[in-house]
């Protein structure tokens, strides 16, 4: 029974390492905040202010990913039913355009200010 478990276990660990390891090592693109091959916006958020100003990303489905780095945030972006509170990601559809992120949670004097630009090649 013992060694049943163990070899299982071996299995499973041998598994999960072989799923972390290897493939393409998909870092962000810093400049833009996101990732062009997986059409990925990655936003930080502190008090009253998002990472960057703008970020650039490719038409087509697009994962938003907001990490609140100082508070508590949400992400809104204007036209359009992409909404994130806290931590937490979601997708969409988004045609070629320019868009704003506004923070969705009330956070304090500064929230009113708490604005990006998403621009949508």
């Amino acid at each position: 029974m013992k060694k049943i478990l163990f070899v299982t276990v071996l299995s499973m660990l041998m598994l999960v390492l072989a799923a972390c390891g290897g493939g393409e090592d998909n870092t962000s693109d810093e400049s833009t905040g996101g990732d062009a091959a997986a059409n990925t916006v990655d936003i930080d958020a502190t008090n009253w202010e998002f990472d960057q100003e703008t970020y650039t990303t490719s038409a087509g489905d697009i994962t938003f990913n907001l990490t609140n780095e100082e508070g508590y945030h949400g992400i809104q972006i204007d036209d359009t039913d992409v909404t994130v509170e806290g931590d937490g990601s979601t997708t969409a559809s988004l045609e070629a355009g320019e868009y704003t992120i506004r923070c969705s949670i009330p956070c304090g004097d500064g929230h009113s200010e708490m604005v990006s630009t998403l621009v949508v090649e």
